[in-house]
């Protein structure tokens, strides 16, 4: 985890671009039905760009990340938060040269959308994993929900 209490979910850069994914901390700490959401901004940059949006993490969107993990170390095309209650980022891997599409689309706030060709290192799929672990290790899921809009604390 960084000094300032953030920690990176997503960090792919190659020198010419790069997407970053992160997580500042709760959303609403202490707030049953929120305390468990993370506050994150979506950076993108390249030659041509730069952007920056912020987001906030649903539990899910967690567990839908480790699954879009998967299917990109298969070498397979995944979208993350694609839901349209938040910034999309969608991926397509070339197979070639470890080459990366990486698309951004913030179609629920501003509609603004940029797309960006990041090269993935060797090992990112399994470095991916980590940040995901470190960030759950982080934040802990301390909230559960009961029955439908009913919640309490973990024990």
């Amino acid at each position: 985890m960084a000094e300032s209490g953030a920690a990176d979910l997503i960090h792919l850069a190659d020198g010419e671009s790069s997407l970053v994914v992160r997580v500042l901390g709760r959303h609403m700490p202490g707030v049953l039905p929120w305390h468990d959401f993370l506050d994150a901004e979506i950076i993108v940059t390249s030659g041509f760009t730069q952007g920056r949006a912020d987001v906030c993490l649903a539990p899910d969107d967690l567990d839908s990340w480790s699954q879009v993990l998967g299917a990109l170390a298969a070498g397979r095309d995944a979208a993350w938060m694609d839901d349209g209650r938040s910034t999309e980022i969608r991926f397509e891997p070339s197979g070639r040269n470890g080459v990366a599409k990486v698309a951004v689309e913030d179609s629920a706030g501003t509609g603004t959308s940029v797309r960006v060709r990041v090269r993935m290192a060797g090992g990112w799929a399994d470095d991916h994993g980590e940040l995901l672990q470190q960030v759950r290790t982080a934040w802990p899921q301390e909230v559960a929900e009961t029955s439908p809009g009913a919640y309490e604390w973990r024990r």
